[in-house]
């Protein structure tokens, strides 16, 4: 099984896997995008809707086992990791705890997003973009920058006899990653908001059981 896809981004060897995470072996960090961290406790708060409270921990439990399995010396988070601004109210002291073992030893990197502009009390150092061997990576893309890593749009895609996945996007220029975290929706990748960031003839990687490569112009 492709648990992971390898591939070339402006001259580093990137992997794809397949849990909705990036990992670049050659500088041993791993990224994640959109955590969305406190999503059902923001809920509650502005609309009264309760939701299961169970988004964080599952979140966090499946950040920790991509650390454990690749032991990255750096982990960049690329924003939108607390829903809003008030959602890092939401961590338990266990979530608290959870997130220290993640952190010890090692560069942790938190990308500010449109959901989290400010720094939160939880350590770490709180950028608004950051760059690695000329490619940078930021929440939201720029039309008019290139070797780009971001987030933001929480793409998916499918094929004709399936569901959408969360998927990666990349092309030439730049690259889109899933959102990692529990409660977060998506937008297809073939939709018209990623016209002025991703080219038509792009890559869309599937994630899931395995990740899975396919033309963004063959999916759904």
């Amino acid at each position: 099984m492709n648990t992971y896809y390898v591939f070339d981004f402006h001259g580093a060897e990137l992997w794809a896997l397949a849990e909705g995470a990036l990992f670049w072996p050659s500088q041993n960090l791993l990224c994640v995008s959109d955590l969305h961290l406190g999503k059902s406790d923001r809920i509650a708060r502005r609309s009264g809707q309760m939701l299961p409270p169970f988004e964080i921990t599952d979140t966090l439990s499946r950040l920790a086992a991509l650390i454990d399995t690749h032991a990255p010396k750096m982990v960049i988070c690329l924003g939108d990791s607390f829903d809003d601004l008030d959602a890092s109210t939401s961590l338990t002291q266990t979530n608290r705890q959870d997130l220290a073992r993640m952190k010890a030893g090692r560069r942790w990197i938190w990308i500010e997003g449109n959901h989290d502009p400010g720094p939160v009390d939880i350590g770490g150092e709180h950028l608004a973009e950051f760059s690695v061997t000329g490619i940078t990576f930021r929440h939201i893309a720029e039309p008019d920058k290139t070797a780009e890593i971001s987030g933001h749009y929480h793409p998916k895609c499918g094929l004709s006899h399936g569901g959408k996945r969360p998927a990666f996007l990349v092309d030439n220029n730049r690259l889109i990653l899933p959102a990692f975290g529990t409660y977060t929706g998506g937008l297809s990748g073939r939709d018209a908001a990623f016209s002025q960031v991703i080219a038509p003839d792009a890559i869309a990687i599937l994630t899931g059981r395995k990740a899975l490569p396919v033309p963004l112009a063959a999916t759904k």
